[in-house]
């Protein structure tokens, strides 16, 4: 079994063996930057077991959720049923799967952690995704959440630095490249977060 394999495998074991791994409520910064945007065509990447894409949906977004984990596909699957909103869902792997150019208005990547290589590699098919005046949104967790913040990954090769992040999305114009602190006591955490356009042509 190669190393991709493997993931996958683990990923799916871990979305069998519990409910929903991740909050029922969309990402707070999906909300905060999306909710002035008019609604079009969004790719949700690595959209785990649906919980943006189903929000996206509700909005009146067009959305195509992505992610390797037939099993997290199935319970995102489950999600949009019981919303009742359409998403289509897709099983694929976001290492080697080119998305349709300048296909959408939104591209989403949400708490993908990958090694840096695999991560820049992911990022700018992500970015060739982008439609002219369209945006992505990248949020991840910052390195500086292993000493200030609480849980998510401990590996320093896989948080992200959001001018890291900015550096790798080729051809868009960053509108925002920051860490940012949320703290709730137990749940405080750094995040990296970082939304990019492409000129309308």
């Amino acid at each position: 079994m190669t190393d991709h394999e493997e993931r996958r495998a683990a990923w799916d074991r871990r979305h069998a063996e519990r409910g929903h791994i991740e909050s029922s409520e969309p990402d707070p910064f999906l909300i905060a930057e999306t909710t002035d945007l008019p609604p079009g065509r969004a790719l949700d990447l690595a959209c785990g077991d649906g919980r943006n894409a189903v929000w996206l949906a509700a909005q009146g977004w067009r959305v195509t959720g992505v992610d390797f984990s037939a099993v997290a596909l199935e319970r995102a699957r489950e999600r949009a049923r019981a919303a009742r909103v359409e998403v289509d869902w897709q099983g694929h792997d976001l290492l080697t799967w080119l998305p349709p150019e300048g296909a959408f208005d939104l591209v989403s990547l949400i708490y993908l952690h990958l090694p840096h290589e695999e991560r820049r590699q992911v990022l700018a098919h992500a970015a060739r995704a982008v439609a002219p005046g369209g945006r992505i949104l990248v949020v991840g967790h910052d390195r500086r959440n292993v000493a200030e913040g609480a849980g998510g990954p401990q590996d320093q090769r896989v948080l992200y630095s959001a001018s890291e992040v900015a550096a790798e999305l080729p051809g868009l114009r960053i509108e925002r490249a920051e860490a940012v602190l949320t703290d709730h006591g137990e749940h405080r955490r750094v995040d990296a977060v970082v939304m990019g356009r492409r000129d309308a042509a």
